[in-house]
């Protein structure tokens, strides 16, 4: 249950909503538990009109009438509150999953790379949808439940010791093994759950692994392979399932049978009360619906444990991510964003990624002045990435500093480095939106909703090499992308990113491998375009081709996450190195192509 103390700041929020929901619960209670006492009193007018008053069985219809009357407007008090109850704390539970689920997502948004590393996304996606929809369950059916089950059966039981103390008690003496039952099933239902929403994590991530994969599914042909790794995770979760059942199972028959012995107990002790006088007929009909009324607040119980218990492993669950701090904090809070001239520096700069091990780099030392433009080339694995990936921040050295303006990045916000700067990844990635709003997406405010937003969009999308290809889509720049992007060409999902980057107008621009997918012609028209847009600006090319970089002032090789060489395109080449060798050979190479 120490996990569910992190909804006491919503329950404090709707503070007045839920208090206005007990007060209805309570007065539903009432008017149910005293509309009890009048069936007695019915039973027992009748009882005695016919055996000591029979010249008034003509005109007892009218007070019956009347008593029914009673117990019928009782009944109608006691649904309208009811009514009013789920108004006020049922709807305060949609309350609190909104904002559970803002407070996660928002969560989710901070968490640095490192994270998204070694989580799954459709273990994230179970934790925000499946979790939070267990945890409403509590904040709202199993709390509403809760007070009315307090209500009923505070109330019955002070009714109940009003009219007899021994047949109270002969009601509550089957009630004791309840307790029992109680502690020792949640205990249970709470592991079971706890399994349960793992397995159902694993079923959102081999579902979302298999569509966003579905092109190489496809291709391989290995639908009936995928069909039947889904369909034994799913037996899993359904055997997993059947368990938590099964356990919810045996505690609904073990309440009846408490019930139905206390009205057994009830009926044989208050008979013998009544044969020798000391009860009347209308007392044991009383106390049968005190046993009925109890019935449901007892038995939901069970209900409202389960619900809890589920509750509590599917909040620890949310706590988890929700307690894990991002390594990428901000070390100032900037209220207007400065002006960055762009000079760049890496000092030193060492990186190891944790969750493979691998060391990225090691001892990188290079610079960039203001309004400069650098090509960093070399073999795969040899750490260009991870250098755009550290000015960017997306992860923070381990060693050594990077600095922009002499100002280490780590005492800049991060709203202030990242506004400054334009990335376009590796890994292009496209939102399931238009071609506009996908390139329209770096920018934000008052630009976004801007009357030349349009005129930048084309400007953006002309010098990417894209202007022409999206002309000639039906629906232009409202062409709507399939997922990630789906529906265009590797090339043009990178011209689409390059466009995004472009808009945005940033002080500092950072290319990695973006026009790896484009043909020579179209690279060459991409890069005399970018030659523009890089005037008065610092910017950074990384690619495995020369003839990408070779523009640059400067050019950076890295080999094994070390410099191997720094320099100017023609130093390079004069130096008979590395860079040399690798232009030779994609040299000889566009020779044979």
């Amino acid at each position: 249950m120490k996990s569910l103390l992190h909804l006491n700041k919503y329950f404090f929020r709707y503070r007045f909503r839920l208090i206005a929901g007990f007060i209805f619960v309570a007065l539903s209670g009432w008017f149910k538990v005293y509309s009890t006492p009048y069936v007695r009193k019915a039973i027992d007018y009748a009882q005695d009109t016919y055996l000591h008053h029979p010249e008034a069985i003509p005109f007892a219809g009218s007070r019956l009438l009347w008593y029914i009357l009673i117990v019928l407007g009782m009944a109608l008090m006691s649904g309208f509150f009811l009514f009013l109850t789920r108004q006020t704390i049922i709807v305060t539970s949609r309350l609190i999953e909104y904002d559970l689920k803002n407070e996660v997502y928002e969560h989710y948004q901070k968490l640095d790379m490192a994270f998204y590393k070694t989580h799954n996304t459709g273990d994230l996606m179970n934790r925000i949808s499946e979790d939070v929809s267990r945890v409403r369950m509590y904040v709202g059916p199993a709390l509403m439940y809760s007070v009315n089950t307090f209500t009923l059966i505070t109330i019955t039981l002070i009714i109940m010791l009003q009219v007899n103390l021994k047949l109270t008690l002969y009601v509550l003496s089957p009630m004791t093994l309840l307790y029992f039952a109680i502690y020792y099933i949640s205990k249970i239902i709470n592991n079971k759950s706890t399994f349960v929403q793992q397995q159902l994590s694993t079923l959102f991530d081999k579902a979302q692994e298999s569509f966003s994969g579905i092109r190489v599914v496809k291709s391989y042909r290995l639908e009936p392979q995928v069909v039947r790794d889904y369909e034994k995770e799913c037996n899993e979760y359904k055997k997993r399932n059947i368990s938590l059942v099964k356990v919810d199972a045996l505690f609904m028959p073990f309440l009846s049978f408490l019930v139905g012995l206390s009205t057994i107990l009830v009926i044989y002790a208050g008979g013998k009360d009544v044969i020798h006088g000391t009860l009347t007929i209308g007392n044991i009909a009383e106390f049968t619906i005190y046993v009925t009324n109890l019935t449901m607040p007892i038995a939901s119980l069970g209900w409202i444990t389960s619900l809890v218990q589920r509750a509590a492993a599917s909040q620890t669950r949310i706590n988890e991510f929700l307690q894990t701090e991002t390594k990428i904090k901000a070390l100032v809070k900037d209220s207007v964003i400065p002006i960055i001239k762009g000079n760049t520096e890496f000092s030193d700069v060492s990186f190891t990624y944790r969750d493979s091990g691998t060391r990225a780099l090691q001892n990188v030392s290079f610079s960039i002045a203001a309004n400069e433009s650098l090509g960093i080339v070399g073999r795969t694995g040899s750490g260009k990435t991870t250098v755009a990936q550290l000015l960017c921040r997306l992860y923070d050295p381990d060693s050594g500093s990077v600095k922009i303006d002499g100002r280490d990045i780590r005492q800049l916000s991060l709203n202030t480095l990242r506004a400054n700067i334009g990335y376009v990844p590796q890994e292009v990635f496209l939102f399931s939106d238009t071609i506009g709003n996908n390139i329209a997406f770096s920018v934000s405010g008052k630009e976004r909703y801007g009357a030349d937003l349009k005129s930048m969009i084309d400007g953006a999308a002309r010098d990417a090499a894209i202007y022409d290809n999206i002309k000639e889509f039906r629906e232009g720049f409202e062409t709507v992308v399939g997922e990630r992007g789906i529906t265009l060409s590797g090339g043009q999902k990178q011209r689409v990113s390059i466009a995004r980057a472009l808009l945005k107008n940033p002080r500092i621009l950072v290319f990695d491998d973006c026009i790896s997918a484009v043909d020579t012609k179209t690279e060459q028209e991409i890069l005399l375009n970018l030659k523009k847009r890089m005037q008065g600006r610092t910017t950074i090319i990384i690619s495995h081709r020369i003839s990408t970089v070779k523009m640059c002032d400067k050019v950076l090789v890295l080999d094994m996450g070390k410099v191997a060489e720094y320099g100017s395109h023609n130093e390079l080449l004069a130096r008979k190195g590395l860079y040399n060798s690798m232009f030779e050979m994609q040299l000889t190479d566009d020779q044979r192509n």
